[in-house]
């Protein structure tokens, strides 16, 4: 294969779901190199042994199905293989997978639930959850996280053709959990997409969201908002790989970061392949620092290996609060720590706007009020 026809980056090449053939990361490596190794508590290394569990609940509105399957059932793995050794970790220690699926032409007016609650930091947990939506279906998933928990996991998303799938997970974490999880939606012809990604809790977060296109007319979007503490690292990697031609995608992730080594990591990669021509992409990452000590790293990678796109761009900011947003609420009567809360509130909640369920909106607007207030 020659140079213009892949990625210049070999960031993304690696794909396995055996686990001997990734070696164990350093910390040197491209991809491992913002994440504290050593507080990954053995995800990354061999040592969590599969001593602890999680509870997972499943709601499902009529018509839709969910099963706990085996291991050797043949839509486990068939969207995604995993590309880091956290992730073929998982892939090769869970015991059942939970299957949905969305039949053919379905559109169930109620979301599909999957609360994932952690019972302990001792010992690790892994997992691996599949949603299947068939063609010309259409589905809303919310995935909840909490409690403690060292827990790894990956999540298929299979979305076939005409269909549309809408996902919100929520990382609300207990402030000793550590979290490692890989989200994977393959598009067939003319899919949609949208998912939305709030992550708050947890003393680690390392989440990587990506997409990949089987036939043209994919469309994704990808947002997420994160609100980053004192000592807290929290980090989303991105991916999206247009290898189809005539497909969208737009990233959009806000974070804000207050206390002492609080630190959020943000990725972007979007690779346009040589036979992707018509791509039409955008993405961007905004960082609202609100203390001294925390701490924004930002890097969008785009990798344009053919010359017939539609569009194409990304864009990165991290920085304060703009005096000038504040002086001119003050200006007004609005006292300064109002003024604040009503500038990062306004900031984080332009995303929050496109939850489309209430409820979930609700509760992430209050949590995000309740970090405020610390």
């Amino acid at each position: 294969m020659g140079l213009n026809e892949k990625p210049l980056s070999t960031l993304h090449e690696k794909s396995s779901y055996n686990l001997e053939d990734f070696e164990v990361p350093t910390g040197r490596e491209e991809q491992w190199r913002f994440t504290p190794l050593s507080r990954l508590k053995g995800l990354h290394n061999g040592t969590a042994a599969a001593s602890a569990q999680v509870v997972t609940q499943v709601r499902t509105p009529e018509g839709v199905q969910s099963e706990w399957v085996g291991r050797d059932d043949t839509r486990i793995g068939k969207a995604y293989a995993p590309a880091d050794r956290v992730s073929a970790q998982a892939y090769n220690s869970f015991e059942k997978a939970l299957v949905v699926t969305v039949p053919k032409e379905a559109a169930p007016t109620d979301s599909i639930s999957i609360e994932i609650k952690g019972n302990g930091a001792q010992g690790a947990a892994y997992g691996h959850i599949v949603v299947v939506v068939e063609p010309m279906a259409q589905a809303t998933v919310v995935i909840e996280h909490d409690g403690s928990a060292v827990y790894a996991d990956n999540v298929e998303f299979v979305v076939g053709d005409g269909a549309t799938l809408k996902v919100v997970s929520l990382q609300d974490w207990a402030d000793d959990a550590v979290h490692v999880s890989h989200h994977h939606a393959q598009l067939a012809k003319d899919a949609t997409f949208r998912s939305f990604v709030v992550t708050l809790g947890g003393d680690l977060v390392r989440l990587s969201p990506s997409v990949s296109y089987t036939a043209p007319g994919g469309d994704a979007d990808l947002s997420g908002v994160y609100f980053v503490d004192a000592k807290q690292h929290l980090e989303h990697r991105l991916l999206v790989d247009h290898s189809e031609p005539n497909c969208k995608s737009n990233v959009d992730y806000r974070g804000a970061l207050q206390g002492e080594d609080a630190h959020a990591v943000w990725i972007g990669d979007v690779i346009i392949r040589v036979a992707a021509e018509g791509t039409d992409t955008y993405e961007l990452n905004r960082n609202l620092i609100l203390t001294d000590g925390a701490r924004a790293d930002s890097v969008p990678n785009l990798e344009i290996l053919t010359g017939e796109v539609a569009g194409a761009g990304h864009a990165s900011t991290s920085g304060r609060l703009d005096d000038e947003h504040l002086f001119y609420l003050q200006a007004r009567g609005i006292p300064y720590d109002e003024a604040r809360r009503l500038v990062i509130r306004g900031f984080l909640g332009q995303l929050i706007e496109k939850i489309e369920v209430e409820e979930i909106r609700e509760r992430v607007m209050s949590a995000v009020e309740a970090e405020l207030a610390r």
